[in-house]
């Protein structure tokens, strides 16, 4: 672990401060950076030197059949278990309440043997309906995107190459629906794992899923063309490869984990501010730092240009982000980077200048020059959160105001008593088990509401505390009102984990939820965000990577945005 950053020791106040960094308009304009998720891993696995083969392939001719993609570190190997399927047209759908797919999959927990793969066959495609063991470690499922997939390989049955940019348009051959783990369906629980350094970092056994889904799927574009064209087919260019990442249909699935995990937020955000205040922290950048951020600079505007949504929000926010990036590409042209902390300069700078969207892909691109101050960082975001705090029930009731006063002033300052400001609720669907948003005074089930909505609780403990003594005992209080125990527990963590909270109302009528959805994804490693309501996005996961057979051999790290030389 970085023995410089202390996640639980409060506020630096060399960190950007939690009542600006954790408001959703911010969040919801994240980034990826050196320390999301799908970057660490392929880190690890290449500085451990992980071998990589496909074992297994009984792909027939009409697409359908098994495959294994063997993952073998120095300690234990890690199969991803594949069963193609032969999916209509109509039965295609990235909604969650799917029953088939087009292909479906599962990691195992070593190698399987032939029991193994006649039992997962039974369970596996069927994914909610069916159920594996403590032996599998994650379940997905994905779909094809018919029309880029068709096209590839009509171009590799007739000899030749398809057009980058059809590659780059879409960014994948198939888009997942849904990753499960952490003990869904049978899978094996979080506990069972995380102690494994491999797989101690957050969704890193999800991430391994992904990134070997994405071979298989272009090993099954290359097959349907070999069964199509015969002997003039042939092989995807390798450089095109890359092009192609794994795609990913998000919805509300993913948001209520922003709140239900409070230190394990706080723990990522802090790693990525303390990464943030280090690089501006640097006196001195040397010439050879200022030309590689200038080199990711570059790539990043080459990004934002490939980079399309559907959505008006999201569409308005690129077209503001590439503008932006060209404000501070001319801004740079006659800057100085020779004064002292240059890196600060440039980013106070962005805060007056850009967007927050520019802002924050400032933030992120003044870390990739700095893996030696940025990247030990890794290790600082996990959290045990295998046990809830006491709660100090010899809090006086002034001390609990005042506390909820310092740090929930959003909360307290927002009048509850408004039909906006509590216009939504979340609950969980009976069908899918699955988060959802309900409209308060429109649709029936508010008695089911979880409790997300934490501004709202903290609104109510406040005004309970009103007619209480200051000199009373926080136990005194909460013997009487026990319905308030959650909320003063989780408001007593935050003087020690201050970016625990999104410090917005999640029960607002203008609430975005993709805004939750997008800081997430971010810190997944996710690329171009294209929201198709304000529920739900699809993104681009692991677009430019190495595959397995190259990682050894690549560039460390260099392929988080898009290369800027074309092929020949």
């Amino acid at each position: 672990m970085d023995t410089q950053l202390r996640p639980h020791a409060g506020l630096n106040q060399q960190w950007r401060q939690p009542q600006k960094v954790m408001k959703l308009a911010r969040l919801g304009s994240a980034h990826q950076c050196r320390l999301s998720f799908m970057r660490t891993l392929l880190r690890q696995l290449k500085k451990e030197r992980w071998q990589f083969k496909r074992s297994h392939w009984t792909i027939d001719q009409q697409g359908v059949g098994q495959a294994v993609y063997q993952a073998i570190g120095p300690v234990r190997t890690y199969s991803l278990v594949v069963f193609a399927h032969d999916l209509p047209d109509e039965m295609r759908s990235d909604r969650v309440i799917a029953q088939a797919w087009d292909a479906t999959f599962t990691l195992f927990d070593g190698v399987p043997t032939v029991s193994d793969l006649a039992r997962l066959e039974k369970n596996v495609p069927l994914q909610e309906a069916g159920r594996i063991s403590s032996s599998e470690i994650s379940l997905s499922r994905a779909n094809r995107s018919v029309r880029l997939f068709s096209y590839v390989v009509d171009c590799l049955a007739g000899g030749h190459q398809p057009e980058r940019s059809e590659l780059e348009n879409v960014g994948y051959l198939m888009r997942t629906t849904a990753v499960y783990g952490a003990g869904k369906f049978g899978a094996a629980d979080r506990d069972l794992i995380w102690q494994r350094e491999e797989l101690s970092g957050p969704f890193r056994a999800e991430m391994l899923s992904v990134w070997l889904t994405r071979a298989f799927t272009v090993d099954l574009a290359e097959h349907m063309a070999r069964v199509r064209g015969g002997s003039q087919a042939v092989l995807l260019n390798t450089e095109l490869r890359r092009c192609l990442g794994v795609g990913n249909s998000t919805g509300l699935g993913m948001a209520p984990f922003l709140v239900n995990h409070p230190t394990l937020i706080n723990n990522w955000i802090i790693a990525r501010e303390e990464a943030l205040a280090r690089v501006r922290n640097i006196c001195e950048v040397r010439s050879e730092k200022t030309a590689r951020f200038k080199h990711f600079l570059d790539r990043a505007t080459l990004n934002a240009e490939k980079w399309h949504s559907t959505h008006p929000l999201q569409a308005a926010r690129i077209l503001q982000l590439r503008s932006d990036l060209e404000k501070l590409k001319q801004y740079i042209d006659n800057f100085d980077f020779n004064i002292d902390k240059p890196l600060d300069s440039l980013y106070r700078w962005s805060e007056q200048y850009l967007s927050l969207e520019g802002q924050e892909q400032l933030a992120m691109l003044l870390m990739e020059p700095y893996p030696e101050l940025v990247d030990g960082l890794t290790d600082c975001m996990i959290a045990d959160e295998t046990k809830l705090p006491m709660i100090n029930g010899r809090m006086s009731v002034g001390e609990m105001r005042e506390l909820l006063r310092l740090h929930y002033d959003w909360a307290l300052t927002t009048d509850y008593t408004r039909d906006e400001n509590r216009s939504r609720f979340w609950y969980v669907s009976e069908e899918k088990l699955e988060p959802r948003l309900g409209e308060r005074f429109d649709e029936p089930g508010s008695e089911l509401e979880q409790p997300l909505c934490i501004g709202w609780h903290v609104w109510r403990l406040y005004q309970a505390l009103g007619t209480r003594s200051d000199s009373e005992t926080l136990a005194a209080f909460l013997m009487q009102h026990p319905e308030f125990r959650h909320v003063a527990r989780r408001a007593q963590q935050i003087e020690s984990h201050p970016y625990m909270e999104i410090r917005d109302n999640l029960i607002a009528s203008d609430m975005l939820p993709i805004d939750m959805l997008r800081l997430k994804l971010s810190f997944f490693g996710a690329t171009r965000f294209d929201p198709r309501s304000d529920r739900w996005v699809r993104i681009n996961m692991f677009q430019y990577a190495p595959f397995p057979d190259e990682l050894l051999t690549m560039p460390d790290d260099d392929w988080a945005y898009p290369p800027l030389t074309t092929l020949a």
